[in-house]
């Protein structure tokens, strides 16, 4: 069962004001990912690039690839919707653009905790690095993750009837 929408609210109403506060969502979800993605593409033609260890250039790629793909799920439910426009089908394109969005979350949260490695390690390499890439990636995964997640379950277990009140959020 769907949790009710705002009092007065349409399902249909509901649905629009879903899809507007997930595009808005997404707007900055794919800024804060497309600016550093710029910023990697052209970091192998600066002088100091090849200076890089292999290992380094390596996670290098992978930060590029995972950018990409952040870039690819984030802009996914666009797409989505520009093909699925007209066929009614609202409530498919967000459970599904909702789903795209949190995996395009993953993947920038893995680009950037990679990218802070890459250059951590060109600059303090060692213990330095790792403790700052820990302490990022730690931040990704409890701000973005674990605390939505843990109330999300304590939500669950006080009560199986949603407030009203709440919307959809």
């Amino acid at each position: 069962m769907t949790a009710p929408g705002r009092p007065g609210e349409t399902p249909e109403q509901r649905d629009d004001r879903n899809l507007i506060d997930l595009l808005q969502e997404l707007r900055v979800g794919t800024l804060g990912v497309q600016v550093p993605f710029g910023f990697l593409l052209g970091l192998p033609f600066t002088a100091r690039f090849s200076q890089l260890h292999a290992w380094q250039h390596w996670l290098y790629l992978a930060v590029v690839v995972l950018s990409s793909i952040s870039v690819a799920l984030l802009v996914a439910p666009v797409a989505y919707h520009r093909v699925l426009f007209r066929r009614h089908e609202l409530g498919y394109l967000l459970r599904a653009a909702n789903v795209l969005a949190i995996c395009g979350l993953a993947a920038v949260a893995l680009a950037v905790t990679g990218a802070v490695l890459l250059v951590t390690s060109f600059i303090e390499p060692g213990v330095a690095a790792a403790v700052l890439t820990v302490l990022v990636g730690g931040l990704f995964a409890g701000l973005w993750f674990a605390l939505p997640l843990a109330r999300r379950q304590r939500l669950a277990g006080v009560s199986a009837t949603p407030d009203p009140r709440a919307g959809d959020h």
